[in-house]
């Protein structure tokens, strides 16, 4: 069999529908392999503070002004608006501080600050008042902007006076300041900064500048970040060079904004291919995507984005997809990251993420089997770990997304294929609180129905064994997914120093949904995952 189709058509028509909305995502892949991801309030207005010499610096202050919500505040709901708005705040106070001289207008950045300092000092209902999300580094980054908010109403602009003396906005409880000061004195002592740091070095301010031990990775960025990366270039004073370029061409994908993290290609290829695997409809894929996803895989792994270290779930998803395509390779590189009881997204994680365990489950079982008898205790011991995780209600909750429905349509897939028998029980809870909080329309949302979580409530189902009821609600939902299309799909719901938004990612969930329930639900014959059982010529792998 030739690599030039890694994996068979499934026949479907080209074009307009299911089967075209799959052809398209696949093809967004190599058009832009940097990948596509939302901009982020929080890391636009680092850019506004520590780098106003980058180009289109007026931009990134009227994103801020134009995302500002009524209330004040910048980015999700309840506590996931305390970082952006920290982060907003800051930034158009620093702006006003220096009193650039055009291209905003300062009554509207005034009036802006003003709003957002309301919400943060209002100790009934901002959103210091909230439980904190589990975000990147947020003990370390709520701290620093509090601390400098505080130092800059000491002696704010003349227009916000009345906020002179103002102190420190309210922290959360549980935050405090330990942690950052930790991270100062380390960084202060001149040893090594730990690589998965660099990813939010812009909270160390001006010190961040050339930090000892810091470098740029060949393709420009520091920590895959923006901010990060503007932190440690500081003023270039117009000498070119790959942290300058690569910042460059960031701000042109965004209209003058900025993501917290880019380039995800791998993390865009390997979440966006097995997602459609899984649903049974991925088609013919170009050889070059998954030639570059075995190039990824190094002896330590997959990192998401250059600068980062390597992870266990980048690492989990690119050895299974691979494995899909017929490009089995041997994941022991992942005992790395194995604890013990369950596997570490990285080294010295703080914490556990269950869809990390999930897709390392995965990983296991379609590269190993799981009669194999190095999977085998794997899959046992990470199948109990994940049961045990199990909320009471049927779902997983996780800390790389706001949404139950992400972390329990990784989990039940995961299960239902490498879990083995202890597991159909927890699978079922799972199917049911998804039956039983699919909203009216047929849609499903934590704050409010989207297309993402509507489409992996409709994944779960289609992965359910087959019952009337099931039957009713899956049609149901397709039915309002096709409505959805011309919605906004753009709701922020991942994980990172804010919530964020990854396009084609999201787009691949939305098309496997539509594409398999078009086949699933229509009387048509199920998709059989055996195409994918025969390896494929080229197999390969460094891990």
């Amino acid at each position: 069999m030739s690599t030039g189709a890694l994996v068979q058509d499934t026949g479907a028509a080209k074009g307009p529908g299911p089967a075209g909305d799959v052809d398209e995502v696949i093809a967004e892949l190599s058009r832009h392999p940097s990948g596509r991801t939302s901009a982020s309030p929080y890391e636009t207005a680092r850019l506004v503070s520590l780098a106003p010499w980058l180009p289109r610096h007026a931009d990134r202050i009227q994103y801020l002004l134009a995302g500002q919500r009524p209330d004040g505040g910048w980015g999700g709901p309840d506590g996931y608006a305390l970082v952006p708005t920290l982060s907003a705040v800051e930034g158009l106070i620093a702006a006003l501080l220096r009193d650039e001289p055009v291209g905003w207008s300062s009554v509207a950045v005034h009036d802006a600050v003003d709003r957002g300092l309301r919400l943060l000092f209002d100790r009934a209902a901002g959103p210091a008042t909230c439980p904190v999300p589990d975000l990147p580094a947020v003990d370390l980054i709520v701290p620093a902007l509090v601390d400098r908010i505080a130092d800059q109403l000491d002696d704010p602009p003349t227009q916000l006076a009345r906020w002179r003396g103002a102190g420190a906005p309210p922290m959360p409880a549980g935050l405090d300041r330990q942690r950052l000061d930790r991270v100062r004195q380390l960084v202060g002592s001149g040893r090594p900064i730990p690589p998965k740091l660099l990813h939010a070095l812009e909270i160390l301010g001006p010190a961040a500048r050339r930090a000892e031990g810091v470098t740029a990775t060949a393709a420009g960025p520091v920590g895959a970040s923006p901010a990060a990366t503007a932190a440690w270039l500081g003023d270039p004073d117009g000498t070119q060079s790959a942290p300058l370029d690569y910042l460059i061409r960031v701000l042109g994908e965004h209209d003058g904004a900025v993501p917290c993290a880019t380039p995800i290609t791998v993390f865009e290829r390997g979440w966006a291919l097995s997602t459609l695997a899984r649903a049974g409809v991925l088609p013919a894929v170009p050889p070059e995507l998954a030639a570059a996803l075995r190039e990824a895989l190094g002896p330590d792994g997959a990192a998401t984005g250059p600068g980062l270290p390597t992870d266990a779930d980048t690492t989990a998803v690119t050895l299974y997809t691979l494995a899909l395509l017929g490009h089995a390779t041997d994941p022991t590189c992942l005992s790395r990251f194995d604890t013990g009881e369950h596997f570490g997204t990285w080294q010295g994680e703080d914490g556990s993420s269950v869809t990390t365990n999930a897709h390392v489950l995965e990983a296991f079982g379609r590269c190993l089997g799981g009669d194999d008898p190095a999977a085998a205790p794997v899959l046992r011991r990470l199948t109990g770990w994940l049961l045990d995780r199990q909320q009471l209600d049927g779902r997983w909750s996780d800390r790389w997304h706001a949404s139950s429905y992400y972390a329990t349509y990784c989990v039940v897939l995961a299960l239902r294929e490498y879990g083995g028998p202890s597991a159909h029980a927890a699978v079922q809870r799972a199917v049911t609180w998804v039956l039983d909080s699919q909203r009216a329309d047929g849609s499903w949302g934590r704050w409010r129905s989207t297309p993402e979580e509507t489409a992996y409530g409709l994944l779960v189902l289609l992965a359910a064994p087959p019952s009337p009821k099931i039957q009713a609600a899956g049609v149901v939902a397709a039915r309002r997914l096709s409505t959805m299309q011309d919605e906004a799909t753009d709701t922020p719901l991942w994980h990172d120093k804010d919530l964020y938004h990854p396009t084609v990612i999201v787009r691949a969930a939305v098309a496997a949904a539509r594409a398999s329930a078009a086949a699933r639900l229509s009387g048509s014959a199920h998709i059989s995952d055996s195409r994918w059982s025969a390896p494929l010529e080229g197999n390969s792998g460094h891990c």
